[in-house]
């Protein structure tokens, strides 16, 4: 099927001089070009800085900003960095009257297959209501690619694509921790589909969460549970989980970030029908699981 429909594309960068070269090539390379890449670099210290000039020198269609960052964040100063790539990406498009239906965000630690546009396009152009999608994230653990689990009507973070239109309705990209995890909420709650395709595929060139150590990773996961008002019995659920999987830290790890919410954060997501969202599945979630629990019995 002929894919007809252009798309432009953001993505953060800080200090990630070893996977920019690959994941370049790998959006250079692609059977459809993105109209427009604009590449946020977050105050790098490292040689992003060279690679990403190169790339914009060589490639008219790329554009390299520099925000004022000043730290790696993965609560609220990720958020905003992509709000600001997303809208500024909007603007440019807008001046310059680039045409696009889909807006994709592509985390600077991603390696895409060759014709991963025109799959997820395609996917979109199949279903009207596809507000937003992703693929599947692998990484390799000492020789073996391993794809990461998730439930198949939750698009993930930096490996993601919007319908102009969704994006726009439901406010661009909030500011929260998760706020990928947000920004399916709120395409559900305006009526549209999400979906994670598996046989679309990044492969990440580091385990989620492992840019600042598994630990931290694990620890900003529990903090962004009790901000957005995960109801604690499936915060129990998840630390078990975590605690049965390798390395079995992270459950640690976890529970001391949702502690943490407790004692020092205290504030939770001001967007109430986010939160109603959320302890309405987490209440359905239970359910379902403590029936099959009583059918065992």
């Amino acid at each position: 099927m002929a894919i007809e429909s252009g798309y432009i594309l953001i993505t953060p960068c800080k200090n990630e001089e070893k996977s920019l070269p690959e994941l370049a090539d790998s959006i250079i390379n692609q059977t459809i070009t993105p109209k427009l890449w604009l590449i946020v670099n977050d105050n790098s210290t490292d040689n992003s800085v060279k690679i990403l000039r190169d790339i914009e020198t060589k490639y008219s269609w790329v554009r390299v900003v520099a925000s004022e960052g000043q730290k790696r964040d993965l609560s609220f100063h990720y958020a905003k960095i992509v709000r600001y790539g997303l809208s500024l990406s909007m603007n440019i498009s807008s001046t310059e009257k680039i045409s696009f239906e889909y807006i994709g965000l592509i985390d600077a630690d991603m390696i895409l297959e060759k014709n991963f546009f025109e799959k997820i396009i395609g996917r979109f152009e199949q279903d009207p209501r596809l507000g937003v999608a992703s693929g599947s994230t692998a990484y390799f653990e000492a020789d073996n690619l391993i794809t990461e689990k998730g439930r198949d009507n939750l698009p993930i973070g930096g490996l993601r694509v919007w319908k102009r239109e969704c994006l726009i309705e439901t406010g661009v990209f909030p500011i929260s921790y998760s706020a990928d995890s947000v920004s399916n909420v709120l395409a559900v709650l305006h009526g549209w589909n999400t979906k994670k395709f598996e046989d679309i595929v990044g492969i990440q060139t580091r385990r989620t969460g492992s840019a600042e150590g598994l630990w931290k990773g694990y620890r900003t996961k529990g903090e962004s549970d009790y901000y957005r008002d995960y109801h604690p019995i499936y915060v129990l659920f998840k630390f078990v989980k975590y605690t049965s999987t390798h390395p079995f830290y992270i459950g640690i790890a976890y529970m001391e970030g949702y502690i943490k919410g407790i004692v020092k954060i205290k504030k939770k997501i001001s967007i109430p029908e986010v939160r109603q969202y959320y302890r309405k599945k987490h209440i359905e979630i239970g359910r379902y699981y403590a029936g099959k629990f009583k059918f065992k019995l």
